[in-house]
């Protein structure tokens, strides 16, 4: 129906073009003008129903446009250019056209044609008033005669004489006397009855009223003159002379001809006006034309386009089962949905292939990334530019580091201790290279053992693969290990020799101190001094004794609040000049642990905070602090925290790590093995040993240790006392 109707519309517009010719080529009279009129209204209506219409689908794609549909933009592009091209040129040729017959109109109307129109008017009118002034001179002058002549009395012979006479004297072919009845009383010899047209009663009236009435007869070529006959009684003399007949026909139609001239000149603008608005009407009929072709082939043009745009998002979107239908034809637009169709097919046929491949690789990946995992040891794959491009989890947290803060970095500033080894596997042979690499991870010394291999054998270039293992606790082991085997042969080859010292001692003193006098008391202060080298060496050996025959812990369940507190009452006693703040949960805390072993930790501990405050007041004197000792028990969610801070002499910076090594201290009077004993009695339980500084927050600007011990299994924390375990864990 659409189509139907749009044929239709097409083909009213010729009809009422034709029709519009017509109308205008009959512009006479007021039927023709009231034609013109209804074909006009015609003419507009059929406008405002092609207008109508083509701002419906203007409408249309506008609104289509905002929705973004495919191919609306190109379709409205397509009808402004249509519009354009048929708007241009027929403004341009109805503004030419109007002027051109404004131009035309104002040749018609000039002055010279004027002035030629007007005296041809003025040469036939003065033919017509030199006609009527002779015989109206003629007239009155036969009046004048007869009327002299009645005055002396005249008979019917007398007068019909007289006006015979007169009438060939004046050349008047036809001359009449009659009265008021239209009776013939004389007439001239040429004078015939059936030649005699009676005047009207208005011209008789305007005659008797002594008026010269002037007629014409352009049926008969003549030109009368009535006057009526003062001295005779009721008589009208009634003459006639030939005229050219052309001459008062061309004077009429000059006449007329001068009229509309004239009248065309008064609506020159109206016909203007009329010529201008039926240009007008035909140029927005061809622009109306042009719009609606314009916007039929747009939508011819711009549907498979559209098709094909919408096709191309929704591929861009992820369906590649996106098709078109195929136009028909063998023009380029058919072709395109042709090859669109197959391409399509194409790219959908390789977009599965891919995503099998992807999914193999996908697989293998997460095997991969399952097995790296797994694996304990840290994993850094590194390409051939020195960028790492795989991390697994291991490494990160050996490291301290974010996967993040990893990947895509160089291996030089992300981890740059490495990157002396894997310069040497590149600059060896085989591409491989085995080494140990120490490094600071969160302030905590680490070891690790290295090892780098190429990714593909024999292609270094390609990159390189770092795996290492963190060895530091195994690396302490093997030196507490090592410092056993050496306390087992020092206790071994030092105590066999104190015992016959001190024995050979005490019987010097028992034989020779009493016979020297007073040698012997100089002899007796000798034997003290040996004796007490022995006895401290003595107590030396017992110290690298217990350190090389640590007991193996027996675990049982202990209350470390109630453990804590017996330790820090037993220091307190024997340091009445420390402060000593105790803050320990009011209920029971389980741990499994060696009830002697971990007060013999906690002992250590605490006398070690009380010989950094003795330390402390060696070094400032007067100007040292009162002594202050903090322990707290804090709970966390799988491991128990005792906190002990002291404002004693503090730890050093440097070498801090190296405390926790037999042998190794920083007091003056110390062996070195206080803080290695808690270390292995910790690690026996589980647990871990950490050295730091005093926190702000406790007031206190000395050193802190924290003891770190697991929590036995299924003893849950409740939600009080997790908070305090985070504030445990935080100070810590």
């Amino acid at each position: 129906m659409g189509r139907q109707g749009a044929v239709a519309l097409a083909a009213l517009g010729p009809v009422l073009a034709i029709l519009t010719s017509l109308a205008l080529g009959r512009q006479e009279g007021g039927a023709s003008s009231a034609l013109l009129r209804a074909v006009l209204l015609a003419d507009l209506c059929y406008l405002l129903i092609l207008a109508s219409l083509i701002g419906v689908r203007i409408g249309a794609l506008i609104a289509a446009r905002r929705r973004g549909s495919a191919g609306s933009k190109l379709h409205l592009r397509l009808t402004g250019v249509f519009a354009a091209v048929a708007l241009i040129p027929t403004i341009i040729v109805a503004v030419f056209a109007t002027i051109s017959i404004n131009l035309g109109i104002e040749a018609w109307f000039s002055e010279r044609v004027g002035s030629v129109v007007r005296n041809s008017l003025a040469t036939a009118e003065a033919y017509e008033r030199e006609h009527r002034m002779n015989i109206q001179g003629d007239v009155l002058a036969m009046a004048n005669d007869l009327n002299r002549a009645a005055v002396n009395g005249l008979t019917g012979a007398q007068l019909q004489d007289l006006v015979v006479r007169q009438a060939l004297l004046r050349e008047l072919p036809e001359a009449f006397v009659f009265n008021s009845e239209r009776e013939i009383v004389a007439r001239g010899e040429f004078s015939y009855l059936f030649s005699f047209e009676p005047p009207t009663d208005e011209q008789l009236a305007r005659a008797r009223a002594g008026e010269v009435v002037v007629t014409e007869d352009e049926r008969n070529n003549e030109i009368r003159a009535l006057v009526y006959l003062t001295n005779f009684f009721d008589a009208f003399l009634y003459v006639s002379r030939d005229v050219e007949g052309d001459v008062l026909r061309l004077l009429d139609r000059t006449r007329e001809t001068v009229q509309f001239y004239e009248q065309l000149e008064r609506e020159r603008g109206t016909i203007l006006f009329d010529f201008a608005l039926i240009y007008l009407g035909f140029a927005l009929l061809v622009i109306v034309a042009a719009i609606m072709l314009g916007l039929w082939f747009a939508e011819r043009l711009a549907r498979p386009v559209g098709r094909l745009v919408g096709a191309a998002e929704r591929i861009a979107g992820g369906d590649l089962d996106a098709r078109v239908k195929e136009e028909r034809g063998k023009d380029e637009i058919a072709l395109l949905s042709r090859v669109f169709n197959r391409m399509a097919g194409q790219v959908q046929g390789q977009r599965d292939a891919l995503v099998a491949t992807n999914r193999e690789s996908e697989r293998r990946r997460r095997l991969i990334e399952a097995v790296l995992s797994g694996v304990t040891a840290g994993v850094v794959g590194i390409d051939g530019n020195g960028r790492i491009d795989l991390v697994n989890l291991a490494a990160s947290e050996l490291l301290g580091l974010e996967t993040t803060d990893l990947l895509h970095r160089p291996l030089a500033e992300a981890a740059p201790d490495f990157a002396e080894l894997v310069g040497a596997a590149s600059d060896a042979p085989s591409g491989i290279a085995r080494g140990e690499v120490s490094i600071s991870v969160a302030g905590q010394p680490r070891e690790f053992l290295c090892r780098v291999a190429p990714k593909l054998p024999g292609r270094p270039d390609e990159g390189h693969v770092l795996t290492f293992d963190d060895v530091t606790a195994l690396a302490a082991a093997q030196r507490m290990a090592a410092w056993g085997d050496v306390a087992r042969r020092i206790a071994h080859e030092i105590k066999n020799p104190l015992t016959p010292i001190q024995l050979s001692a005490d019987r010097m003193r028992r034989k020779f101190v009493g016979r020297l006098g007073e040698d012997g008391a100089q002899l007796e202060s000798l034997l003290d001094v040996i004796t007490r080298q022995a006895g401290d060496i003595r107590r030396m050996v017992d110290e690298f004794s217990r350190f090389a025959r640590m007991p193996e812990p027996v675990a049982r369940e202990e209350d470390l609040s109630a453990l804590v507190r017996e330790a820090v009452l037993l220091q307190s006693e024997g340091q009445a000049e420390i402060d000593y703040a105790l803050d320990l949960p009011e209920h029971a805390v389980t741990v499994m642990a060696d009830r002697g072993l971990l007060n013999q930790c906690l002992t250590n501990l605490l006398q070690n905070a009380a010989d950094a405050i003795e330390g402390r007041r060696e070094r400032d004197g007067e100007n040292a602090p009162p002594g202050r000792i903090s322990v707290c028990l804090r709970e966390g969610e799988r491991s128990l925290h005792v906190v002990i801070v002291d404002n004693g002499i503090g730890l050093p910076a440097e070498g801090r790590d190296r405390l926790t090594d037999p042998y190794v201290t920083n007091r003056k009077k110390g062996t070195g093995l206080g803080l290695a004993i808690v270390k292995k009695i910790v690690e026996q339980h589980g647990g871990e040993l950490v050295l730091g500084d005093a926190p702000a927050a406790s007031g206190l600007d000395g050193a802190q240790v924290v003891l770190k011990l697991p929590r036995p299994a299924g003893n849950k924390t409740s939600g009080a006392e997790k908070s305090v375990a985070q504030a445990g864990a935080t100070q810590a």
